[in-house]
């Protein structure tokens, strides 16, 4: 197998964050890039480049030990981005952080993006994950189940209706729309159709003497998607 034309084990434009970093705790974060750079053979005008681009530019004088959990990760990401790769590969990057950590590392993964960097995401974190990824891979038992785009996998966005009484509301919404496109679950209504069509149908619902007392956009979350396509039905509320 060939990546950029060239075996895996031997890329340059390859660089990569495995769960967490490793560096030497009584060197600064940017004295620890720069032994990285003597290693890799990467010209020391890369740091100053890194540091800024992870938002690490003014703490780049303090001793890695003094970092916060979510510093040192931005610091690893800093590492892997060294070489200047054209694929970032990184491994539960907000692992352990709080969540304004979690909110830097996904704004700063967004903008390495945005800057022509494909950025390959490993996460167990199924909500950072819609959060940040455009295209999703589902692994199961080792083998791919599926490969899409977030939205494509979450599926038609509709609406989701709660009102009295229920078996009114779903008689009156499957004359409007189709019994095919209605689903009576937990007490309300799942409906098939845009959420632009809200208002639509909570005035048809009240010119029917249906009382609404929920009407919002329905859309599923990766997490049921992922338990549906693994077969666990236990888990898809």
């Amino acid at each position: 197998m060939l990546l950029h034309g060239r075996p895996p084990g031997r890329l340059e434009s390859v660089g990569a964050l495995i769960e967490g970093p490793g560096f030497y705790p009584y060197l600064s974060g940017r004295d620890n890039l720069r032994v990285l750079t003597r290693h890799a053979g990467v010209p020391a005008a890369r740091v100053p480049v890194v540091l800024d681009l992870v938002d690490l530019a003014d703490r780049a004088g303090d001793r890695y030990a003094t970092y916060s959990l979510g510093m040192k990760q931005r610091l690893g990401v800093a590492a892997a981005l060294l070489k200047d790769p054209k694929l970032l590969v990184l491994d539960e990057p907000t692992n352990g952080l709080d969540p304004a950590g979690m909110a830097d590392m996904r704004m700063l993964i967004r903008r390495l993006g945005a800057a022509g960097c494909t950025v390959l995401l490993s996460s167990h974190l199924l909500g950072e994950v819609q959060q940040i990824c455009d295209r999703v891979g589902v692994i199961s038992r080792g083998r791919l189940v599926t490969e899409s785009t977030v939205a494509e996998l979450r599926g038609a966005a509709g609406l989701r209706v709660v009102a009295t009484p229920v078996d009114g509301a779903a008689e009156r919404v499957r004359a409007l729309v189709g019994a095919d496109k209605v689903t009576v679950h937990d007490g309300g209504l799942d409906i098939a159709v845009p959420p632009d069509r809200a208002a639509w149908v909570n005035a048809e619902l009240v010119d029917a003497g249906v009382a609404v007392s929920e009407l919002r956009p329905l859309e599923r979350d990766l997490e049921q998607v992922f338990f549906e396509l693994t077969g666990d039905a236990s888990h898809v509320g």
